[in-house]
């Protein structure tokens, strides 16, 4: 199956979780990060890695200073719903109704999880939802 451009690999999702967590760093930083006993090859892998991440809208360099640093431009809530939309497309001809069901079925989802989905859902059958409201501006 062919990889689309947008597509994130493991490693790059490796090195996106890096800076999810830690913010903004410079490639030696990320590279200590990954490989704490690394060497020249491991700083080569994380520039190439970032330079693939960039090339996809998923990280931004600030070129403003010697020291290059990188910012993850997508969070990682962006990224899941990019790949549920993938995996209901291949998988549910587009239908997130199989993906969801199955979630939900086959996963042990605790009181605290049911009850946020159910509040979810009741959000979303209302005419104009909180969310919509609160984007808005009104009460």
């Amino acid at each position: 199956m062919a990889r689309t451009s947008q597509d994130v690999t493991e490693a790059e999702l490796a090195v996106l979780q890096v800076l999810w967590e830690q913010g903004a760093l410079p490639i030696r930083r990320i590279t200590e990060v990954l490989y704490p006993t690394g060497k020249t090859a491991q700083y080569a892998t994380v520039q190439k890695l970032l330079e693939r991440l960039e090339s996809k809208d998923c990280v931004v360099r600030d070129r403003s200073t010697t020291v290059h640093v990188f910012k993850a431009a997508i969070d990682r809530d962006e990224l899941v719903g990019r790949r549920l939309r993938q995996v209901a497309e291949k998988l549910c001809g587009g239908s997130w109704t199989p993906l969801l069901t199955h979630l939900v079925q086959t996963e042990q989802l605790n009181t605290e999880e049911r009850l946020a989905l159910r509040q979810l859902i009741e959000e979303l059958d209302q005419p104009q939802s909180k969310k919509e409201r609160r984007r808005k501006g009104q009460s």
